[in-house]
Parts: structure tokens; sequence; C-alpha cells
């Protein structure tokens, strides 16, 4: 029996195919071979057509099926992983009335900041153990007051994961960990958030029903099939927004236990078994997906948006060099650039500047000193401590994060980014072989009977482990440096 897995990303569509009996993963594939466009038709805004996510998951099906022909009858389930955050609204015909508003769309951010206001931090807090802020509660509210035409004609609103689980099914669904991330969900009351709901004069019948986020979540129609080649029936038994379910990937599921990623965005992800929350809402705290009523596990997420997407900027700014041999050039360059600082701070609003869009900055920059290597590594080095920023927050929580796992993708497949984070956050890395489409494939196993939670992560192998160096403490002092900068 096999396993299939899906990570609906900004980026591109990634999927997994695993065979359920060992838990290794027979099967990779990612649609487009480019990014995925997003549309900015406003500075701060940033939208894309869901039904392109529908065509790429069709596509990298097709892709999985080349290399690994397999029979849609031996696919036990099928598990999701998305882009959190994001708004998409359907009619009742369950087609799409406008591009979604995706996770690093700042256009909702003081709309949220009044709401947080007028409902009452206290009230906020204790209840959302957050700002409404920029996420998709508020941007549904922006629809309202923008496109009141429009917003008349939805019939359901939900996450991304939710749409293409409404592809595969059509069911309209979702999670309370989806709800909790789009800030619908009363922590104290357990319950839908009725109170900022009608604030928001949102009805509460445009949220979709609530299903587990490990169970039968509806069953592949018959269309589905025929685009994907697959057979009809097999149970959708997994959704989890991008971040929890990376954290799942790396099976940190326990207090104490953080995951990290650095794709698009940078994210540091840390399990917590109390209700807790920061002040200023610049970290943030959602329903993790093994949690349950006796055992209390929330995810307090760190996000920064300028992470990958800095990377892939320079890139282009210095000649489409490949990212290793731009990993490479970034370690000729000695430690702390010599005195170059950046801020990437460029890719919209950042929660933890408390939802300020200050744009990135480059300090301390000198013609005749500072070459292409130097910028590079500056970026590297700025990525890292804007990421030990967003943890100090969590810390002031009281969050003790040791050690810290992550996938050998992205920006971790840099040994100077790898060896950076280590120094700086005084941390232990483990680098798994997996990503997010395993790992919803694994939550899959586990949501159609396959697997245990403690079963789920056979054929998972650590490849690799990073500690900090004798650079730690010179990056603790470059650290404070660039830290007096951001004043």
């Amino acid at each position: 029996m096999y396993l299939l897995g899906y990570d609906i990303g900004s980026s591109s569509v990634k999927a997994a195919l695993l065979d359920a009996d060992s838990g290794v993963c027979v099967a990779t594939a990612t649609s487009p071979a480019q990014e995925m466009p997003m549309q900015a038709p406003q500075a701060g805004w940033a939208e894309q057509d869901p039904e392109r996510w529908w065509q790429e998951v069709q596509h990298a099906t097709h892709l999985l099926q080349k290399q690994q022909p397999f029979d849609g009858h031996t696919v036990a389930g099928i598990g999701i992983a998305y882009q959190m955050h994001g708004l998409v609204c359907v009619d009742k015909e369950q087609q799409v009335l406008r591009p979604s508003i995706i996770w690093c769309d700042s256009r909702a951010v003081n709309i949220g900041n009044k709401a947080f206001a007028q409902l009452g931090q206290e009230y906020c807090l204790e209840h959302l153990l957050n700002s409404p802020g920029n996420f998709t509660a508020s941007k549904l509210h922006w629809v309202q007051e923008n496109e009141p035409e429009l917003y008349e004609r939805i019939h359901k609103i939900m996450l991304p994961g939710d749409f293409i689980a409404m592809r595969l099914t059509g069911e309209a669904c979702t999670t309370v960990s989806g709800l909790s991330e789009g800030i619908f969900w009363d922590f104290a009351g357990n319950g839908i958030a009725q109170s900022l709901l009608d604030y928001y004069k949102i009805d509460r019948s445009l949220l979709s029903k609530i299903v587990p986020t490990f169970g039968l979540q509806g069953k592949l129609t018959e269309a589905a099939a025929r685009l994907l080649g697959l057979a009809p029936g097999i149970p959708v038994t997994y959704r989890a927004g991008d971040q929890p379910n990376n954290a799942f990937s790396l099976n940190v599921l326990q207090p104490g236990e953080a995951a990290t990623t650095a794709g698009t965005s940078g994210v540091v992800y840390a399990v917590h078994d109390q209700i807790a929350y920061d002040e200023q809402s610049r970290v943030n705290t959602f329903v993790h997906v093994n949690n349950t009523e006796t055992d209390i596990r929330n995810g307090v997420l760190m996000c920064l948006n300028g992470t990958g997407i800095l990377n892939s900027w320079l890139r282009s700014m210095t000649g489409n060099l490949p990212y290793n041999e731009m990993n490479i050039l970034a370690g000729k360059a000695p430690v702390g650039a010599d005195g170059l600082r950046i801020y990437p701070f460029g890719n919209g609003a950042e929660r933890i500047l408390a939802n300020a869009d200050s744009g990135a900055s480059v300090k301390n920059l000198q013609f005749n000193i500072h070459h292409k290597e130097h910028l590079l590594r500056a970026a590297q080095e700025g990525i890292v401590f804007a990421l030990r920023y967003g943890v100090d927050i969590m810390t002031q929580m009281q969050m003790n994060i040791q050690r810290v796992r992550a996938g050998h993708a992205n920006m971790f497949l840099s040994p100077l980014f790898r060896q950076v984070f280590a120094n700086t956050l005084n941390v232990v890395i483990e680098l798994y072989n997996t990503d997010g489409a395993q790992g919803a494939a694994r939550a899959a196993g586990v949501g159609a009977g396959c697997y245990s939670l403690k079963d789920a992560f056979k054929g998972m192998e650590c490849i690799a482990t990073v500690e900090p160096d004798a650079g730690q403490a010179q990056y603790q002092e470059i650290y404070a440096e660039w830290l007096q900068g951001m004043q």
C-alpha cells in the first residue's frame, strides 16, 4: 500500500509517494518547474489563483506516476499540507470568486490592529492567543468592506488546504488547527470565536464544517480521480498548515521540541503545553496537530517573510548563479562580512516587528571593501539574526529551545547558513531526509489507521547534526551589533 502527500506552497506544489510498510519515500515531484507567480495589484498585496494550485496538484501527481507507476486502488490515504493564513472564497457551485489573498499579503494589517484595540487586548490574547492581525479573518473583513457585491456571493471561505481538499472530495470542511490559524478559534471557549465574527459582522455559516486533523475528511470523487489518474474513493485522511505539518514531518510533537524552515519565509515553530501568548502578538500560537482535550499541544510560530525570497532576489541581481555556488561564494567572505549588515524585512508586514512593513535595508556598505561574496554572506547572516530575534520573543514566553530539527532543503542546504544558525541561536540542529509532502503522506497514514503517532516515522533518517562551534562567541557579539542597528 502507498500513502500520497501534497504540500501546497506559494512557490510550487510538491507531491510524495510513500511505501506504507517501510515508510520509505519511493517518488517525489514538484510542479511547476519554475516558481508560481504572485500577483501584487498594489504594494503590499499578494494574490494567487487557487485553480492554479489545483492544476499543479494534477501535474505533480502525473509526474509521480511516471516515476513510480501505481494503481490508485493501492493508495490507503491522502494527506494535505498547505501555505497558511490564505483566504479562498467560493460560491454555491464551489467556484472561486476572486484570487486568494495569501499569507504574505499586508492589506488587512490596519483592520486587524483596529480589532485588537476595539475588542481589547485582554480579550484577544486570552481567547484568541493572538491579535486578529493580518490573518484570514481580517482578510475576509477587507473583502467585506472593499468588495461588498462579491462578498454577498460567498458561500464558503476556506484556507488553501481546505480548497484543495474540496477539489479532491467535493466537500467543504476545515480543522480546528486551521480555524486557529485563521483566528477563528476561541481557545478559552474551546469553540468558534463568535465574538470576533460578531465584531467583523461575519456570518458563521461562511465557515466550513469541522473534521479531525487525522481521520476521514472525505473521499476522492470520480471527477477528481479522472483528472489525477487515480481511483475514486481514496480517503483524504489528514490536513494541516505547512508549519504544523513541517513540525509533524520532523517528529516535533512534544513540549520543548522545535522545527525550522527557511524557504520563501523563515520559521521557527516550537511545541508548548501551555496556553501562552506574546503580549504584542509578534509570535503566534495555533492549535498543533496532536492537540487533545486532555493534552494541550499548541504550536508557537515566529515567521520571517523575507528569507529565501531575499536569497532569490540576490540571485537575480548577481547573474543567476546556482544556489550552491552562491553558498560557496558566501563562505569566502569573513565572519561578519567585514561589518556589512542586512535586515531582511522586505516582503510585506513582519509579525515579529508588530506588523510593521519597514522594508529591507543594508547598513555599513563600503564600496571599496565589500564585494559580491560579502553581500551574499551578510544576507545569510541577516536572515539568521532575524530568526534569532523572533526566538528571543519565544524565550520570553518561557519556552526553552535547545534542539531544532529541519529538513535538508532550501537554505539549510547551505553549510554556512546551518553553522551561523547553530552558533547564533546556541542550538543543535538535526537535519532529516524529509519534507512537507512526505510528512503529509506519513500523517495520512496515521489518519488512515496504518500507523500510530509513535510509529509514523519509520524510514526517516537523521542525515546530519550541526552543533555550535568555536565561532559561537563571535556570533553572539555580531548579533548584538546587528540588533543595535535595528533601533
